[in-house]
């Protein structure tokens, strides 16, 4: 069933998909280009029914790995999560928060604790930290340093 559900993903996205990881029956990952997360989360969500879930960043030292994840409930409950790597220098990315509401918040989050950017998101204020938290800390960086 995953193996089939993975083959319709390729060849709906064709070249958008960059590479595919089958973890086990329940969960896959799909590695993208930053710029094709819009298409790739609208098709998920509106084409394959799928519900978006969450999503995360990872600090890798060399670059920063945004994953969100969706669920095909569906489906067997099969989670398909959607990485792109990002460069350290400027860690940006086409917001999702524009077509599919549920990524607002938590790309909020990430933008403020990771310093990630989320190109044409809606509405980035603050979430978590105070407004006196300095701009461009973000403490959830492996170099990030109390002092």
């Amino acid at each position: 069933m995953t193996e089939d559900i993975v083959k319709e993903i390729q060849q709906a996205l064709g070249e958008k998909v960059k590479s595919v990881l089958i973890k086990n029956s329940q969960r896959v990952y799909i590695d993208i280009d930053p710029e094709s997360i819009r298409e790739v989360g609208l098709y998920l969500w509106k084409d394959r029914g799928a519900r978006y879930v969450i999503a995360t960043t990872l600090d890798n030292r060399s670059n920063f790995e945004v994953i969100h994840h969706f669920s095909l409930d569906r489906e067997g409950g099969v989670m398909v999560s959607v990485r792109s790597l990002l460069s350290r220098q400027k860690p940006s990315m086409p917001s999702l928060a524009p077509v599919i509401k549920a990524a607002n918040w938590i790309e909020r989050e990430m933008n403020e604790l990771m310093g990630v950017e989320f190109e044409g998101h809606p509405d980035m204020r603050r979430l978590v930290l105070s407004q006196e938290w300095p701009q461009g800390v973000y403490p959830l960086r492996k170099d990030f340093s109390e002092q």
